[in-house]
């Protein structure tokens, strides 16, 4: 069973900047898509950022575009979400996802999700 662990979470001030990591085991295959959902309370499930990690394929929300980056780490179960210019409504808890190939970085849902990290962005 594929296991999903992230970190980095954490309360910054508007405009502030936080770094998340999560760190996937047990995969059965050498890439995936791997991504960041959030969830605020009261709203939906909104996916934020995922990549391929076998190739170029990248997905943001609009919401983020310009202020947070997706990368891929050295090993091929490593991401990281570079999140800058923080705002409020950025306040959420995050969730990172895989999705075994064949698989889409834009997928609104993926297949292993991580337990969570809180963002909380204060005004």
């Amino acid at each position: 069973q594929v296991q999903l662990v992230e970190s980095g979470g954490g309360s910054v001030q508007a405009g502030g900047s936080l770094r998340l990591s999560c760190v996937g085991t047990r995969y059965p295959y050498s890439r995936y898509c791997m991504g960041w959902f959030r969830q605020a309370p009261g709203k939906e499930r909104e996916g934020v950022a995922a990549i391929y990690t076998g190739g170029s394929g990248t997905y943001y929300a609009d919401s983020v575009k310009g202020r947070f980056t997706i990368s891929q780490g050295n090993a091929a179960n490593t991401v990281y979400l570079q999140m800058n210019s923080l705002k409020p409504e950025d306040t959420a808890m995050y969730y990172c996802a895989a999705d075994p190939p064949p698989c889409d970085p834009s997928a609104r849902y993926f297949t292993y999700w991580g337990q969570g990290t809180q963002v909380t962005v204060s005004s």
